[in-house]
């Protein structure tokens, strides 16, 4: 077996002939490949649901038979487990595998496996010296097929062939520098089976944290960091258009958690890591909060509003406006996205978190408990004074159990099942009733923005006396949260 230290990254095909051209490559020898490919899998994709990709490859006249597993990948890079040998066609020898439940599983499907999508592109390859490593820059260009249907491939693949990972960074950080590259997390294997399925872009939710209690807390950080910023690229083409509003919701919550996780791990990473990072984001965080405050007024607050006053023109009023101002929030994301800033900061991010060393020697279990117990005592602290706790510190209340859930989320492996289950549904109660009062009060100063001032008089008093119902059922939730044992 070996293992795959890759970078991937999109461009335009005009790009892809500048980069040919490019000072680091002048002098260096290339070598050109056609490569056809027949990806397989069982009638039920099984391979898929497991994230294993099995191929068959031509390279110039030799067949070759890999088998990848597609361990997630962030900001453009995945590190993968890969067995290849030579093959015949058609015929699935798998004892080049050499881990037995691996190759057990693929071999109780071997009589099931049929060809589903083929990747034809052209390679041409360079091998450059860079810091102390050799890099593998490949450009691929061509096409995936699948039942009559052809998805484009114009992509760059940095692969680690010797040396230091932030290399690898290093180079694409000079080739940024002119050309548009934009770090993607979609493998060839991936997109052929969107095609073979003949799916849109889905919302993607959030994955449970990959740690386990033999990390240190900096590596547990690198697994939810990355795992926060795969959450945010899988929902990145939604975010370009299209009506679903989830995507503007996923990519919302895959901020905070990812902002949620740099602040819970400050005690052990670099201050100058969590200083720029910490703001980084921020810019792109309030965009999408914008958007969303938006999205959740048309679709949550403002139906039981028109319900409630069904021929008022206000209302009718406020709908118009608020679609506009809804959709040139969504454009003011997009926009952001299309800066050069945007995929060097994925980069750099990406290249920060890989590169992190550790600074404080302490066990994760221990670490995760002092930080669990800090998050518990806040909201316990502000729990017990509810009935005095004015709309600000309220505020402050619901963003106080948001961050003590993504705490409980991030640490979930290491937590006692029999008691996180329910913990986390009577907190999950308590968050949404925090979250309704939250968006009555964004409401009233959304109306405000359309309205040049205060809403009129009705629809603020229908406001107001939502607002109070809300808050008279919030001690029966924090109640009930209470009486739960901590996990």
């Amino acid at each position: 077996m070996s293992t795959e230290i890759e970078l991937k990254l999109d461009l335009t095909p005009k790009a892809a002939r500048k980069l040919q051209a490019h000072p680091l490559l002048a002098g260096q020898e290339t070598q050109k490949q056609h490569l056809l490919n027949t990806y397989h899998d069982t009638p039920e994709l099984e391979l898929h649901a497991r994230r294993v990709a099995l191929r068959f490859r031509k390279k110039g006249w030799q067949w070759l038979c890999t088998v990848k597993s597609a361990e997630p990948a962030s900001g453009g890079l995945a590190v993968r487990s890969e067995w290849e040998t030579p093959a015949t066609p058609g015929v699935f020898d798998f004892s080049h595998v050499d881990a037995d439940d691996f190759r057990a599983f693929l071999e109780a499907r071997r009589d099931r496996l049929e060809a589903v999508f083929t990747t034809d592109f052209r390679r041409q390859i360079w091998h450059i010296p860079f810091g102390e490593s050799l890099i593998e820059l490949a450009i691929d260009r061509g096409h995936i097929e699948s039942r009559g249907r052809r998805a484009a491939i114009c992509e760059i693949e940095l692969e680690l062939l010797s040396g230091r990972i932030d290399d690898i960074f290093g180079l694409t950080r000079q080739l940024q520098q002119d050309l548009p590259l934009h770090p993607s997390i979609a493998s060839k294997a991936e997109r052929g089976y969107q095609l073979f399925l003949n799916e849109a872009p889905r919302p993607f939710k959030a994955r449970p944290a990959p740690i386990d209690e033999r990390q240190t807390p900096v590596e547990a950080f690198r697994s939810i960091a990355l795992g926060c910023l795969e959450h945010f690229q899988r929902n990145e083409k939604g975010l370009h258009g299209g009506d679903d509003v989830e995507f503007v919701h996923q990519a919302r919550v895959a901020l905070r958690r990812l902002r949620s996780a740099i602040k819970l791990f400050a005690p052990v990473l670099p201050p100058e890591f969590v200083s720029t990072y910490g703001r980084t984001w921020q810019t792109l965080a309030s965009a999408l909060g914008e958007a969303r405050n938006w999205d959740v007024f048309l679709a949550e607050t403002l139906p039981p509003m028109q319900a409630a006053f069904p021929d008022d023109k206000n209302v009718k009023r406020l709908r118009i406006a608020a679609r506009q101002r809804a959709a040139r929030a969504r454009k003011s994301v997009a926009g952001l996205l299309a800066v050069s800033e945007y995929p060097r900061l994925l980069l750099e991010f990406t290249a920060a978190v890989y590169t992190l060393g550790d600074t404080l020697p302490l066990p994760l279990k221990e670490f995760a408990r002092q930080q669990v117990a800090r998050h518990l005592r806040k909201a316990r602290q502000l729990a017990s004074r509810h009935a005095e706790l004015d709309p600000v510190e309220r505020h402050r209340m619901r963003i106080v159990f948001k961050k003590l859930r993504y705490t409980l989320e991030f640490f979930t492996p290491l937590l006692l099942p029999r008691r996180l289950k329910p913990y986390l549904q009577a907190l999950g109660r308590l968050q949404d009733e925090l979250g309704l009062i939250n968006d009555h009060i964004t409401a009233e100063t959304l109306i405000s923005a359309v309205s040049s001032g205060r809403p009129p008089g009705p629809i603020h008093g229908w406001i107001a006396g939502r607002h109070a119902l809300l808050v008279g059922e919030l001690p029966e939730a924090l109640d009930t949260w209470l009486a739960q044992p901590a996990p």
